[in-house]
This record gives C-alpha cells, structure tokens and sequence, in this order.
C-alpha cells in the first residue's frame, strides 16, 4: 500500500525538484556572466540544444545552429560548459561539441566578409579611375610642356654661347689687328728713324 502511495507522490515531487534545479542554475549563470574567455564555436553538422543547467535533465532554452560563433564561460561541470551563444542566450551545452577553431560555416562567414570588403576596396578604386586618368592627362601635358620649355631654353642657350663666342673672335681679331698696327707702325717708324739718321751723318762728314 505505501509503494503504491509513494509513486504519485514521488511524480508530484520530481517536478519540483527540477525545477528548483533550473532556478539554481539560473541564478548560477547569471552570477557568472562576467566570467567570459575569449570566443568559441560550435562543431560543424550538429543542432545542439541549449540547456538552463550542465545536463540534459535540464530544461531546453533553444538550439544553437551548428558552426555559430559563441562565448565560452570558465564554467565546467558534468561534461558541460556554460556559453552565451550568438543571440546573447546563457545556457549550457556539452563541452566535446565546443571548439576554439573556426569551423568551416563560419570560415565561410568571414570569406564572405573579406570578399565584400574587397569588392568595396575595388568598387572605390574604380570610382577613383577617371580622377587618376585626368590627372595623369594634365601630369602629361605639363611634361609635354616642361620639355618644349628645356628645348627652347637649350636653344637660347647654344644661341647665346655662340653669340659669346662670335664676340670672342672679333675681339681677338681687333687684338691682332691692332697689335699688328703697331707693329707695323713702329717698323715703318724705325725705317724712317734708320734713313734720318744715315742721312743726317752723311750731312755732318760734308761739313
């Protein structure tokens, strides 16, 4: 008789038990939400469930989809560890489907995110085309410019060291036929000065 009055009121109990437990594990994990290590996954190809406590016994919060990227509390028990999944959900899950490593899901999350930054990289660099081509038109027309400016400038310049030189030379011919003036000048005079003075001696034995 008591077995028989024993089961009901072990079936009316159990209930409350658990959910005692659920209350306890709640107000542990809310305790421990501070205590946050750096960010985990779940392992690929699985749909896990997320539990109010380290065991299966506990209540279901939800699922956490396979290769979500999540935060792993220092919270270990039972083959359990607490994390704060990807919609800021507390709960527990097994530890063996918890990784530090990207899985391939979310590998291919961040490729996507990298192939969009570089589309935008490359989307901003073709805006930048037609500026970069006007400005190397105008580099190039100022380099056009620049070159005709030297040429003209070495023109000037040859035509100015050949004036100087032109000039050189006729100062030089000035020099010589000056010089040869006077050379020719003082011959002419020491001609005359050589005839004087014979003539005059000759003058002088006659008287």
């Amino acid at each position: 008789m008591i077995k028989y009055l024993a089961l009901p009121l072990l079936l009316v109990l159990s209930p409350l038990t658990l959910s005692a437990q659920d209350d306890d594990s709640t107000s542990n994990t809310e305790q421990a939400a501070q205590q946050i290590t750096p960010n985990g996954f779940i392992v690929d190809n699985l749909y896990l469930f997320l539990h109010s406590g380290p065991g299966k016994n506990y209540r279901i919060l939800g699922s956490v989809e396979a290769g979500a990227s999540i935060q792993i509390t220092n919270e270990q028990e039972n083959n359990f560890v607490r994390i704060i999944d990807n919609k800021n959900r507390s709960g527990w899950v097994e530890s063996k489907f918890v990784t530090a490593e990207a899985g391939l899901r979310q590998q291919v999350i961040d490729l996507n995110a990298s192939l969009a930054s570089a589309q935008q990289q490359l989307d901003s660099l073709e805006e930048s085309v037609p500026t970069l081509q006007n400005d190397y038109a105008l580099l190039e027309t100022q380099n056009i410019e620049l070159q005709n400016t030297i040429k003209d400038l070495n023109t000037q310049l040859q035509q100015q060291i050949k004036s100087n030189q032109n000039k050189v030379e006729q100062e030089q011919h000035k020099l010589l036929s000056y010089g040869g003036g006077i050379a020719l000048s003082g011959l002419i005079l020491g001609v005359i000065l050589t005839l004087f003075l014979s003539r005059r001696k000759r003058y002088d034995g006659w008287s």
